[in-house]
C-alpha cells in the first residue's frame, strides 16, 4: 500500500492567520473567543463566537473576486496559498490530473443566502444576484481552489457537519493510497457566524451562554461547561505520496497511517451515549496504522457540551483500553471555538504541529474537571513531550465520526 505524507498546511482561526501566529497563541493557551461583531446579538441567547479577526482577501483576491467569492471560500482558499507555500510544491512541473482537491464544510453560506432572502423579500426575485448560487453551495471552497491552482483531479466536497473536515482528509489519503493520485489539496472551511447560524444553534441549546466571561466560556471536560462555542476558519493540507514527496526534495512533517469512520446511527443530534461507534472509528485507526501500547497524543473533538465530552472519555477508554494511561489528550476548541466544517482539518494541522514540535497545546478553562470526564486532557499549560503518535478526532451531527492517526516518519 502506497504510504502518505503531509507536505504543507495552512490555517485561517480565531486565534492567528497563518500557522506561525496560530500555534503560538495555542501553545500560550490564548483564547479567540470574545462578543460577536458580526451582527447586532444582543437578543440572542449565545452572544459570543471564535471569530477570525484581521482576514484581509485582498492580498490574495481582487475587489471584484472578493464581491464573488463567499466568506468562507476566502478561508479555504487563503489556507491553501498557505499550504502550497509551505509544501514549496509548483504544480506546473506535475501532471494536473494526479493532484486532486477535497474540501470539507458543514453548512456553505448562510451569509449570502440571509442577504440575498433580504433582498427577495424586499425588492423582488429580479434583484437576485445571479452569484448567490455559486456563492452559497458548499462544494465551490474546493472548486475555487482547483480553478486558482489548475487542478484537475478527482475533486469533491464532504458535508458531515463537523466531521466535514476530516473526511475530507481521510478521504484524499485514501485517494493516494489507492493510486488515483500522488498529491491531494484537502480539508475544511467554515465561516456561519451569522444571526441564522447561531440563532439556529441557540434554538438547539447547543450553544454556551456564558456570555460575560468569553474566554471562559469553552472548557471542555470541566464540570461547569454549557455548551460549545460557535467559531469560524479553515485548514487545508498537502498530502503527498512519500517517493513523490522524497522524489521533489519535499520537506515532510509526518505520515498519515490510518483513518477510521462510523456512524452512531442513533440521533439527528445527540451523541450515543456508550460512544461505541467513535470507539469503533478509533479502534480502526489504530489497527490501520498498527499503533499497539505506544504513548499518544489525541486532540479531542472536546466541545464543551454536557453530553460530547463525557461520550468522548467514555469511547477514548474503549478504543485505547488498558493503555489508556499512555494517552495524553486535549482540547483545542478551548481557545478557538467550534469551527464546525472545518473543525477536524484545523485539529489536524494542531496534531501534527503537536508531533513536529513535541509540544502538547493545553485544554485551558479546565477549573473543575468533571469526575466522570478523568483522563489526562493537559489542563491549562501546553507540555512539552516527545510524542512520535498523534490522533486527531472529530464528531458531526448525525452521528458521523472520524478518526485520523498520523506518524513521524522513520
Amino acid at each position: 500500500m502506497r504510504k502518505v505524507v503531509v507536505t504543507g498546511y495552512g490555517v485561517v482561526s480565531p486565534v492567528g492567520v497563518r500557522v506561525d501566529s496560530f500555534w503560538n497563541a495555542l501553545i500560550r493557551g490564548e483564547s479567540g473567543i470574545d462578543l460577536i461583531t458580526h451582527f447586532d446579538a444582543c437578543g440572542f441567547d449565545s452572544q459570543i463566537a471564535g471569530e477570525v479577526k484581521n482576514f484581509d482577501p485582498s492580498s490574495f483576491l481582487s475587489s471584484k473576486e472578493i464581491k464573488r467569492s463567499a466568506r468562507f471560500v476566502q478561508f479555504a482558499l487563503c489556507a491553501a496559498y498557505e499550504a502550497f507555500k509551505e509544501s514549496h510544491l509548483d504544480v506546473n512541473n506535475f501532471d494536473p490530473f494526479r493532484i486532486g482537491v477535497i474540501i470539507g464544510s458543514g453548512i456553505g453560506s448562510l451569509e449570502i443566502i440571509e442577504e440575498e432572502h433580504k433582498i427577495l423579500l424586499s425588492k423582488g426575485p429580479k434583484k437576485i444576484s445571479p452569484f448567490l448560487i455559486p456563492m452559497l453551495i458548499t462544494n465551490e471552497a474546493a472548486g475555487v481552489v482547483a480553478i486558482t491552482f489548475g487542478l484537475k483531479g478527482i475533486n469533491f466536497c464532504t458535508v458531515t457537519a463537523c466531521a466535514s473536515g476530516a473526511h475530507a482528509i481521510g478521504e484524499a489519503y485514501r485517494v493516494i493510497q489507492q493510486d488515483n493520485a500522488d498529491i491531494m489539496i484537502c480539508g475544511g472551511t467554515e465561516a456561519s457566524i451569522t444571526p441564522m447560524g447561531v440563532g439556529g444553534f441557540c434554538a438547539l441549546k447547543a450553544l454556551s451562554t456564558r456570555n460575560s466571561e468569553p474566554q471562559r466560556a469553552s472548557r471542555p471536560f470541566d464540570k461547569d461547561r454549557d455548551g460549545f462555542i460557535i467559531a469560524e476558519g479553515a485548514g487545508i493540507v498537502v498530502l503527498e505520496e512519500l517517493e513523490h514527496a522524497k522524489k521533489r526534495g519535499a520537506n515532510i512533517c509526518c505520515e498519515i497511517s490510518g483513518y477510521g469512520a462510523t456512524c452512531d446511527a442513533y440521533h439527528i443530534t445527540a451523541p450515543d451515549p456508550e460512544g461505541k461507534a467513535p470507539a469503533k472509528a478509533m479502534e480502526l485507526a489504530l489497527k490501520e496504522a498498527g499503533v499497539k501500547e505506544e504513548k499518544i497524543y489525541v486532540n479531542a473533538h472536546g466541545t464543551s457540551t454536557p453530553l460530547n465530552d463525557k461520550m468522548e472519555t467514555i469511547a477514548m477508554k474503549k478504543a485505547f483500553g488498558n493503555y489508556i494511561d499512555n494517552v495524553v489528550v486535549s482540547s483545542t476548541k478551548s481557545m478557538m471555538g467550534h469551527t464546525l466544517g472545518a473543525a477536524g482539518a484545523i485539529e489536524f494541522v494542531v496534531t501534527c504541529l503537536a508531533l513536529k514540535n513535541k509540544i502538547i497545546p493545553p485544554t485551558v478553562n479546565l477549573d473543575n474537571p468533571d469526575p466522570e470526564c478523568d483522563l489526562d486532557y493537559t489542563p491549562h499549560k501546553a507540555r512539552e513531550l516527545d510524542v512520535k503518535i498523534g490522533m486527531s478526532n472529530s464528531l458531526g451531527f448525525g452521528g458521523h465520526n472520524a478518526s485520523l492517526v498520523i506518524k513521524e516518519l522513520k
